[in-house]
């Protein structure tokens, strides 16, 4: 069984129709990019799985139930976690600290971690989480001190400690420096054996460091889907998203 499925989706935004009749299937533990031109409702195809936005038409299952209509906590709370492009951490509270409000606020295991003390479970997660994003070093460190990567890192770590079985990713690496492109990459790779993952990415050098199928949306549907080596030759690809690119970007070539 699939553990995420977005069956016939379809919304429009003032008669503009962002996703059109979209379906896409993603297996438990598995990697998938979502790539395409600006416009093509990478986000909004997001927005929709992870209950910020309501389709006009269509089916998301997670897990095999139905979830369309649940609030995004309420997805939380089933083991899915969403990242935005820009990272939600507390800037006034420490790396710690933003660690223990994630694992705290699990419902699974109740508490909040500034103000009940936290399971030992929890505090475990914390301390695998923080050797895992090398952040350890700056677990005293007020999150809005952190360099420009970290707080990147530090919202991966906050999921990473609800231990979801689903996150979304949504342009992780946008503005990163190479070096910090590449830290994260290796990140992800160690997630990946946690759980599944949905990413939204425009660097295709970034994408190619991982063994992953992509999917490419085109006018809110899928235009073709498949192995990063494959999609990279489809003349349509090319076409309407590849050729648009900067060098740097399109640098897929083995």
């Amino acid at each position: 069984m699939n553990l995420l499925e977005v069956d016939d989706v379809s919304i429009a935004f003032d008669g503009v129709r962002v996703l059109d009749h979209l379906s896409l299937s993603l297996a438990p533990g598995e990697l998938r990019f979502l790539i395409g031109p600006n416009g093509a409702g990478k986000t909004t195809l997001i927005d929709v799985v992870s209950g910020k936005t309501r389709p006009d038409s269509g089916r998301v299952s997670f897990d095999g139930d139905d979830v369309l209509g649940l609030e995004p906590h309420q997805l939380a709370r089933r083991g899915m976690g969403r990242k935005f492009q820009t990272p939600a951490i507390f800037p006034s509270l420490t790396v710690r600290e933003n660690l223990e409000v994630a694992g705290g606020s699990d419902q699974r295991h109740a508490g909040w971690g500034l103000l009940r003390r936290l399971q030992p479970e929890i505090e475990e997660r914390i301390r695998d989480t923080l050797h895992l994003t090398r952040l350890g070093a700056d677990a005293s460190t007020r999150a809005g001190l952190l360099s420009h990567g970290q707080p990147q890192w530090l919202e991966i770590g906050m999921l990473l400690v609800q231990r979801p079985r689903l996150m979304l990713l949504d342009e992780p690496v946008a503005g990163l420096t190479r070096a910090e492109r590449d830290r994260t990459s290796e990140l992800l790779k160690v997630v990946q054996q946690h759980c599944a993952m949905l990413v939204v990415e425009h660097d295709m050098a970034f994408v190619r460091q991982f063994d992953a199928r992509v999917t490419v949306l085109h006018q809110g549907r899928v235009l073709v889907e498949g192995e990063l080596s494959e999609v990279q030759k489809d003349e349509r690809v090319i076409e309407v998203y590849l050729g648009s690119l900067q060098p740097d970007e399109t640098a897929v070539a083995a």
